[in-house]
């Protein structure tokens, strides 16, 4: 039986490591991507950068399945963005899951996430749209990560932590049980947050009080 065919909509570092985790979960074949306008015609891994956010709309008419495959370090906008603009015409994304991570079937996963190697999604966790769960990253029981939220590598996220829409934790950061971050959150690498903080907070250094 072939394969669905799918799209990644970006053709930057995070699509390479998303054309990685799609190879090895094997439910899809890759069409190839969508990037910048002088990246049209130049392959990614032998795969072709088809066209640009404009062309979508004709794409996705042969090629339902897609997926955000932009980075998400400093805003969310532009995967929001994109996302938004996916769902303006009608694509199907699908929850990519790499054969390499755990996710407890009593676990949720949204639209559009993907959820690469090694990283754990323990048993009650609710992980929202388009969300990047990255390489060894750890979401305990019951913790909440809101839509368009990255999860960077081996960051985690403990029990019943809410982690709001948008944000972004950092890699080997360590959230503490139960906190819970507001919209728009950025967490620098290797911090360990102990206090809950309010939308769009800053949050670089340990919080050790």
């Amino acid at each position: 039986m072939s394969k669905e065919l799918i799209l990644l909509v970006g053709a930057g570092g995070h699509a390479r490591a998303s054309i990685d985790v799609i190879e090895q979960e094997g439910r899809f074949s890759l069409k190839g991507l969508v990037g910048y306008a002088q990246e049209v015609g130049t392959q990614i891994f032998n795969y072709p950068v088809l066209g640009t956010d404009a062309d979508l709309p004709t794409l996705l008419s042969y090629c339902k399945n897609a997926l955000v495959a932009v980075g998400h370090i400093k805003t969310p906008e532009p995967r929001i963005r994109l996302f938004d603009l996916l769902q303006l015409n009608e694509s199907v994304m699908p929850v990519i899951v790499s054969p390499y991570a755990y996710v407890s079937p009593h676990a949720s996963l949204g639209a559009g996430s993907i959820v690469m190697h090694g990283a754990v999604i323990s048993a009650g966790a609710v992980v929202g749209k388009n969300c990047i769960i990255n390489n060894r990253s750890l979401i305990e029981h019951e913790a909440i990560v809101e839509s368009h939220c990255h999860i960077s590598t081996g960051a985690i996220i403990n029990g019943n932590a809410n982690i709001g829409v948008g944000s972004f934790v950092g890699s080997g950061s360590i959230i503490k049980q139960g906190i819970r971050l507001g919209g728009g959150c950025v967490v620098d690498m290797g911090v360990a947050v102990r206090h809950d903080y309010s939308e769009n907070s800053l949050i670089l250094t340990d919080d050790k009080s």
